[in-house]
C-alpha cells in the first residue's frame, strides 16, 4: 500500500463518491483528481496507476453495496423468498448508482478490458457467495446450483428492470400491477 493509510482511504473514499456520482466511463487522472481536490500525481502517489486506483475504488464501492445488504438481509431465507427480497432492494432508487457502475463494468468486461473483466469476475464470485450463505436449503448438495440459478434470475430480473422492462419481472414475481413497476 503506498502513501499513508489513512490518508489513502480518505482518497479511496472520495474517489468512490465520485465514480459513485459519474460513472466509470471516460475516468481519467486529470479529471477525477480535479474533482476530489488533488492533483494527478498526488492520486499516482497512492495508487500505482489506473488501472489499481480503478480496481481499488470499484472494489470499494462494492463493499459499500455488500454492507448495506448485510445489513438489509439478515437472515437466510428459501429461494423463493429471497428471490423478491433482493430484487426488492436493488430496484430502490438509493440503489441505483450502484447498479450503473455495474452495469457500466459488465459492458467494459464484455469488450475484455481489463481490469474490468477481472473486476467483475470476483464481484460476481463475491456475490454468488454471499446469496449462497443467504439461501435455505433442505439438501445441502443442491446448494451451488440452487445458488446459481437465484443469481441469474436477480441478474436477469434487474437487467430488465434497468432498461425500463420492470413488467416482466413483476410479473414473474406476482407483484400486483406488473405495469405500476416499470421504470422509465
Amino acid at each position: 500500500m503506498k502513501g499513508q493509510p489513512a490518508k489513502r482511504l480518505e482518497v479511496l473514499e472520495q474517489i468512490a463518491d465520485h465514480i459513485l456520482n459519474v460513472g466509470l466511463t471516460g475516468l481519467s487522472l486529470r479529471p477525477l483528481a480535479a474533482a476530489i481536490g488533488t492533483s494527478d500525481r498526488m492520486l499516482l502517489y497512492y495508487f500505482a496507476d489506473k488501472n489499481e486506483l480503478i480496481t481499488e475504488a470499484v472494489v470499494h464501492v462494492t463493499t459499500r453495496l455488500m454492507v448495506r445488504l448485510q445489513s438489509e438481509l439478515l437472515q437466510p431465507e428459501p429461494f423463493d423468498a429471497l428471490l423478491p427480497k433482493i430484487y426488492a432492494l436493488f430496484i430502490q432508487e438509493d440503489y441505483s448508482p450502484f447498479m450503473r457502475i455495474w452495469y457500466e463494468l459488465v459492458a467494459l468486461a464484455a469488450r475484455n478490458e481489463e481490469p474490468f473483466k477481472t473486476i467483475s469476475c470476483q464481484i460476481m464470485d463475491g456475490f454468488l457467495e454471499w446469496v449462497s450463505a443467504r439461501l435455505v436449503m433442505e439438501s445441502e448438495a443442491d446448494r451451488s446450483a440452487r445458488s446459481a440459478l437465484l443469481l441469474g434470475t436477480i441478474e436477469g430480473f434487474l437487467m430488465l428492470y434497468y432498461t425500463g422492462l420492470g413488467n416482466i419481472p413483476a410479473l414473474a414475481l406476482g407483484l400486483g400491477d406488473s405495469n405500476a413497476v416499470t421504470q422509465n
